[in-house]
């Protein structure tokens, strides 16, 4: 695996900022984030385990930063496969893999590189478009990278590229 390796999901997506945009298979959402280390650390409270990862691979003064996210969520399961974070300061995408009945977390962070790609939105809309399967296999999802449909996913991602500029601009 590239990137970093959490043994702890990635903080929920705070549903009343969140839209929802299906897509067949799959479900895009779309929400303005403003990660900051209090909220982190109130989100795993209730995880000894979980807090205490944070705390260990959190940076001096934790993590602080606010941008796009874009989730990638199986219709059927609700497992969040993806998220795109079109962060300020980090921008990364994870790969929140699937493992079923385990329930062992494997979420797998990888940075974005603006300096060679850019500006990541654009980058996350052409991933969603031509590569969303490969991805979803990639994070345990290949069943449901059999059932995505290339013409409805880019149906959505229109609405998503609409909805990610409208709150990247609020």
């Amino acid at each position: 695996m590239i990137g970093k390796v959490y043994g702890i999901p990635p903080q929920p997506p705070v549903e009343s900022r969140t839209h929802r945009v299906p897509a067949g298979a799959v479900t895009f959402g779309v929400e303005y984030r403003a990660l900051d280390p209090q909220s982190l650390r109130e989100t795993y409270a209730d995880n000894p385990e979980y807090l205490a990862e944070l705390e260990a691979r959190s940076p001096q003064g934790g993590f602080t930063d606010e941008g796009v996210s874009i989730h990638v969520w199986g219709s059927d399961d609700g497992h969040e496969y993806l998220r795109f974070d079109v962060f300020a300061d980090e921008p990364h995408y994870h790969y929140v893999h699937n493992t079923g009945r385990t329930g062992d977390v494997v979420n797998n962070v990888v940075d974005f590189d603006v300096v060679a790609y850019g500006d990541m939105l654009p980058w996350v809309l052409e991933r969603l478009r031509t590569r969303l399967p490969e991805m979803l296999a990639e994070a345990g999802g290949g069943v449901l990278a059999a059932a995505v449909d290339p013409d409805v996913v880019a149906g959505a991602v229109g609405d998503v590229a609409r909805l990610a500029d409208s709150v990247r601009g609020s």
